[in-house]
């Protein structure tokens, strides 16, 4: 027997005094709301109800249990609406800075399609981590070394248009920016903070090293719009995404040999949350990320 469905038509029918108008109330039929009422008799051992009267008039029982009933209803009632509210809540997901706002906009428009209002918090990684750590967020797109990412996003170099270099998306070989002796400038690669982890900063400096470039042109950036910044001032490179130097107007080229990238990974505070992002989302995600998946399927762009 299900005592709250019970209990509430119990509460309807001695309310209005009849059966019928109760039914009405309580939404169910006539013949359902008598069921229901003699579940409750039964369950109870006792009469409810005087059947001897035309109106539904409550025994002295009935009418010493009508105040829990009404208390049990208005709980049920309670708890549904909290319930409603609690699927409403935001789900909160840390997110890359580097994610374009479109991109984020098309995510947020497929969640609320499957019924998940998203709160997209945008962090570098150590925020992100320490966002999830603190259950501040229910979810986050954690930076993984690519060999642990179920995304990745390939990375290259981003220069300005004018650069004179008319190399076009050909790859760059890192060996054609070594200085000649006694050079005392430099083109640098600028490392933005979302790359700033070590399985893409500590590469790029490896590949450096290999290509006899000097410490001082692989450098980190505080900020990306420093990076950006900087880049077009002095004629340098960002490391970035192809998607990233379209949206920043840059023209953007691979690294030739051996590939670096971005890798990222769900992390989330429990399964269900998990399964609720990677089962309707899963392929958003990847186009906010700009990244391929880690079968190496691009999914987006």
């Amino acid at each position: 027997m299900d005592l709250v469905s019970a209990c509430r038509v119990f509460v309807h029918v001695s309310e209005r005094g009849s059966f019928t108008l109760g039914a009405a109330a309580a939404r169910v039929p006539q013949p359902v709301a008598s069921r229901r009422i003699a579940a409750l008799e039964q369950h109870f051992g006792e009469r409810l109800f005087d059947r001897s009267t035309r109106r539904a008039a409550l025994t002295p029982f009935g009418r010493d249990m009508l105040p829990s009933a009404r208390r049990l209803v208005q709980l049920a009632e309670a708890m549904e609406c909290d319930a409603e509210q609690a699927r409403l809540r935001p789900f909160s997901l840390a997110v890359p800075r580097t994610c374009a706002v479109r991109q984020l906009a098309l995510l947020d428009a497929a969640a609320r399609g499957e019924g998940t209002v998203l709160d997209l918090r945008a962090a570098d990684p150590p925020e992100r981590a320490e966002l999830l750590r603190s259950h501040t967020v229910r979810a986050a797109l954690l930076a993984l070394p690519q060999n642990e990412a179920e995304w990745t996003v390939p990375l290259g170099v981003a220069s300005r248009e004018d650069d004179g270099s008319g190399e076009g998306a050909r790859p760059l070989r890192l060996e054609t920016l070594r200085p000649g002796r006694g050079q005392r400038t430099f083109r640098r690669i600028r490392i933005q903070p979302e790359d700033d982890v070590p399985h893409v900063r500590d590469r790029l400096e490896q590949l450096g090293h290999r290509a006899a470039l000097v410490s001082a042109q692989i450098t980190v950036a505080a900020t990306l719009v420093a990076a950006a910044s900087e880049t077009l001032r002095d004629g340098g490179f960002l490391l970035c995404s192809a998607p990233q130097a379209t949206e920043l107007g840059l023209r953007w080229q691979p690294l030739a040999g051996e590939p670096v990238a971005r890798g990222y990974g769900l992390s989330a505070l429990t399964g269900d949350d998990a399964e609720r992002v990677r089962d309707g989302l899963a392929a958003h995600v990847a186009r906010s990320l700009g990244a391929t998946t880690a079968d190496g399927t691009k999914d987006g762009g």
